[in-house]
């Protein structure tokens, strides 16, 4: 799962129609970025599932068995689940996790345990795939520099050195933006599939007969013939469609159709030549089961495609941690992050983003990571549980989107639905071997993220409901303690989450300072379950009387906030507002973590410290500086 922030401007209404033109230019700029993780599987995939921890023979049952898997999956799991289902649920143009947990949660009606449910998968989902993030970007550029051993055994010193620099190079030029660079992406993600459908062609030729494979009754036979053994190498044959999620999170920012038709006309027939070329020519050579990859490839043109290769998985690496930026952009909109400094890296185009948290964290995590495994075959081991988690995932959310929001038949949605829980749940179950050799680390990375999104979102739900439950109604404050207080010149607007009752800030602003501004604004803004809110929908406006006024500002979670600008089309209440004689009052909680039932106290203290190191809300909601006044409270949880 990959949201990348490298294309062309998000557009709320792109899940479907665009001009021939447009079409084309869409499907090329999915080529660059949608598919550079499962692009890039061919460098590693089928060299794991023979020459990995768990060997298998070299011979045709064995070859044409894995060959077998191979199409099969990619046919059943990426083109039929994902390119011709689940990307037909988009919300409102956008994909991804949170997004289709957005929609299903709008669109049908559930029970609160349902519903808490669906939430916790969906969070879960979001956790598997940060832990996703930090392995493809190392085991991606590990495996294309280790191309340069098949070159020269002797380079295989500076394998390491060489990946860990240009992965460093690689977040640094986050904070720039991804513009720029993003415009060379699909010209060369074109060359390189090109090349790769060359390669496997050129070898194919020499063995026609590896087309055989793709009868199904050789993956029968496989397993058949060691079932323990089919089994294990499930886990290293889910390494060919690592990046499946990737079309679905990115069709924001191309589009339902671009995405099909790439997948379906230049991509899908390209991996699989080079599998099948890889194939065919290891049932030949043995030997080059070591690194079938690189050895398909003349000697004259290794050190070139190592060159192509790497550029390839810079991209695939880029798409992801750009990915990682936007579901984290999500989260925090969403309500299940505090938070966190985002910086916008183009002007036009919304999706391109930077968090400079989530990068530091990603870089020294992924170059940790390199140098604790030391080789691709060892991160292997530790890649496909957070991939495989996240497709059996998405399968339960797709059974609770067929049932309740498309309504399909019954019998044919338990029939479809069952037939990936199976493959799915035997995909994730072969993976979890892994654990003792690596598997533990994407776990141990989820269960963190975990720990931190539903601790964010229970505390947070706890805190508002402390605050309601000691609010005033606002109806009571303006008759008394408002209509006998001494106004002054100029604007207020208290800020405050909650629709109802009187904000804290104002409460504490008559106290101490005896007086109310002339003009009085309740802003509450609201993120809601679609990516984008038009400026239609933008304001709502209530007079309360007395010159006070509530007023609803709505944002979709992939839009950018700014107060100001919004404040500045406000119309119904009063003059126009002028930000000189405006100010804006904040609460500021102290949280005293308590007994009292809700959370457990080191989840309370853990809630503490993310509320004490989030982003201020007046950087977050782009509040001038000098004229913000903050008020603080204690509120126990």
């Amino acid at each position: 799962m990959s949201i990348s922030a490298t294309a062309a401007p998000s557009n709320p209404d792109q899940g479907g129609h665009h001009a021939p033109q447009g079409m084309t230019r869409l499907a090329i700029g999915a080529i660059g970025v949608v598919f550079g993780d499962i692009g890039t599987s061919p460098l590693y995939a089928l060299k794991e599932t023979f020459a990995g921890h768990h060997k298998l023979a070299v011979d045709q049952l064995h070859v044409f068995g894995i060959m077998s898997l191979v199409f099969w999956t990619m046919t059943l799991i990426v083109t039929l689940k994902y390119v011709l289902v689940i990307l037909r649920a988009d919300n409102r143009g956008e994909g991804g996790s949170l997004s289709l947990l957005a929609m299903i949660s709008r669109l049908s009606d559930h029970s609160v345990q349902r519903a808490r449910l669906l939430g916790l998968l969906g969070v879960l989902a979001t956790a598997l795939f940060i832990g996703d993030c930090i392995i493809t970007p190392a085991i991606s550029v590990l495996s294309a520099v280790e191309g340069i051993t098949v070159v020269n055994p002797a380079f295989g010193q500076y394998v390491l050195p060489a990946a860990v620099g240009i992965l460093i190079g690689l977040f640094l030029l986050q904070s720039r933006g991804s513009a720029k660079v993003g415009a060379l992406f699909a010209p060369i993600m074109l060359v390189y599939f090109v090349v790769i459908a060359v390669m496997g062609i050129s070898q194919i030729m020499r063995n026609p007969a590896i087309f055989e494979a793709i009868n199904p009754i050789w993956a029968v036979r496989f397993f058949t013939d060691n079932p323990a053994l089919g089994f294990l190498a499930l886990g290293s044959v889910v390494l060919s469609v690592t990046g499946a999620e990737a079309l679905y999170a990115d069709m924001g920012h191309f589009g339902r159709k671009p995405i099909q038709r790439s997948w379906l006309w230049f991509v899908m027939p390209a991996l699989l030549l080079n599998y099948f070329g890889q194939s065919a020519m290891i049932l030949g050579s043995p030997d080059a089961v070591s690194n079938p990859f690189f050895l398909m490839a003349p000697d004259w043109a290794r050190l070139p495609l190592v060159g192509l290769a790497t550029m390839a998985t810079v991209i695939a690496s880029q798409a992801v941690i750009s990915g990682a930026f936007s579901v984290v952009q999500q989260a925090v909109q969403l309500g299940f992050l505090p938070r966190i400094k985002i910086t916008h890296t183009s002007a036009s185009a919304a999706g391109q983003i930077y968090i400079p948290l989530v990068n530091w964290a990603l870089l020294a995590t992924v170059v940790l990571l390199v140098l604790s495994f030391k080789s691709s075959s060892n991160l292997a081991s530790a890649y496909g549980i957070a991939v495989t988690g996240n497709m059996f995932i998405t399968t339960l959310m797709m059974a609770v989107l067929v049932l309740t929001v498309w309504k399909w038949n019954r019998w044919l949605s338990y029939g479809f639905v069952g037939t990936f829980v199976i493959i799915d749940a035997a995909y994730f179950a072969s993976n979890m071997t892994k654990v003792p050799d690596g598997g533990w680390f994407p776990l141990l990375v989820g269960a963190i993220a975990f720990t931190f999104l539903t601790t964010w979102a229970k505390g947070r739900s706890l805190m508002q409901e402390r605050l309601r439950d000691s609010a005033m109604p606002m109806d009571v404050f303006i008759k008394s303690a408002a209509s006998a207080a001494t106004r002054v010149p100029g604007t207020a607007v208290f800020m405050t989450t909650s629709p109802t009752g009187v904000p804290q800030a104002l409460l504490h602003n008559l106290k101490h300072n005896k007086v109310l501004h002339e003009r009085i604004m309740i802003l509450t803004v609201v993120i809601d379950e679609v990516p984008y809110v038009s400026d239609e929908d933008r304001i709502g406006v209530k007079d309360l009387g007395g010159n006070f006024y509530r007023i609803m500002v709505r944002y979709g979670f992939m839009q950018e906030l700014d107060i100001p600008a919004v404040l500045k089309k406000v119309e119904n209440c009063g003059p126009k507002l002028k930000m000189m004689e405006t100010s804006f009052f904040l609460s500021r909680q102290t949280l005293l973590a308590s007994d009292r039932p809700g959370m457990a106290l080191w989840r309370e203290h853990l809630f503490a410290w993310m509320m004490r190191n989030a982003e201020s809300a007046m950087d977050f909601f782009k509040l001038p500086t000098n004229r913000v006044v903050e008020l603080g409270s204690q509120v126990e949880i």
